[in-house]
């Protein structure tokens, strides 16, 4: 083969690499969440990432279903879905009273899938992903 084809095929074979990495670093929540398990946690937000895949928050408080008393952590939708559907990051910030909604890890772990979030104040905010499975 000559340096040029070997190059063009170096090159092919990195980009292909390059776009598949992020494809297998997202997952399926269904294979992270149960959706028989469904959580209900009442506390304090102690921390917001707003980051790519998606956003994730942290309440200290109590699920009232088990009464698992935690810091659970708290999977949403990536921030530009959020984003369109109004949800910004000064819409949950830390110190915030919150109920959250949600199902649970299936690893028995204090981290959910958010469904949803209402505030002291009564405001609701639908937080979940699209690929979040629905409570059974």
């Amino acid at each position: 083969m000559s340096r040029k084809l070997c190059a063009v095929a170096l090159a092919a074979g990195v980009g292909l690499l390059v776009a598949v990495v992020p494809l297998l670093a997202h997952h399926s929540e269904a294979a992270e969440f149960d959706a028989t398990k469904p959580v209900k946690v009442s506390g304090v937000v102690k921390k917001v990432e707003w980051t790519n895949p998606h956003i994730w928050f942290y309440v200290e408080g109590k699920d009232e279903i088990s009464g698992q008393a935690a810091v659970w952590g708290f999977s949403g939708a990536a921030p530009n879905g959020l984003r369109r559907r109004g949800i910004t990051r000064e819409t949950l910030k830390v110190g915030d009273k919150v109920n959250v909604q949600g199902i649970r890890a299936k690893d028995g772990s204090p981290n959910a899938a958010s469904r949803g979030v209402t505030f002291a104040d009564g405001r609701q905010v639908f937080t979940a992903s699209a690929e979040t499975p629905t409570p059974k």
